[in-house]
């Protein structure tokens, strides 16, 4: 069973940095993409960005790119999300999530199989 908990959130000025965690326990979690998604009150859970196996791959949402950025230690099991230049619209609740499903980068939330409980970001103007 994989276990994924993320944390880091917090309430920020806009056009501040932020990190957020996700720590995942399981033997075989290295071997999973890792992904963030967020969802702000009255709205879907929107895909933010992906890393595949090895950390060698990424892929974000458009409304992030050049702004934040995922990377992760296999050696600790943990995947960060560094968010700089924050925006009054980032703000939601940030997921963490893991894909066994063999693909390299999915972006869809169907593609997960285990989710934390997600962490606040809540970003002021």
């Amino acid at each position: 069973q994989v276990q994924v908990v993320e944390s880091g959130g917090g309430l920020v000025q806009a056009g501040r940095s932020l990190r957020l965690s996700c720590a995942a326990s399981g033997r075989t979690v290295s071997s999973y993409a890792m992904g963030w998604f967020r969802q702000a009150p009255g709205k879907e859970r929107d895909f933010v960005a992906v890393i595949n196996w090895s950390g060698g791959s990424t892929f974000y949402a458009d409304s992030v790119k050049g702004r934040f950025t995922i990377s992760r230690d296999n050696a600790e099991n943990t995947v960060y999300l560094q968010m700089n230049s924050l925006k009054p619209e980032d703000t939601a609740v940030y997921y963490c999530a893991a894909s066994a499903r063999n693909r390299a980068l999915p972006s869809s939330a169907g593609w997960y199989d285990y989710w934390g409980q997600g962490t606040q970001v809540t970003v002021s103007s």
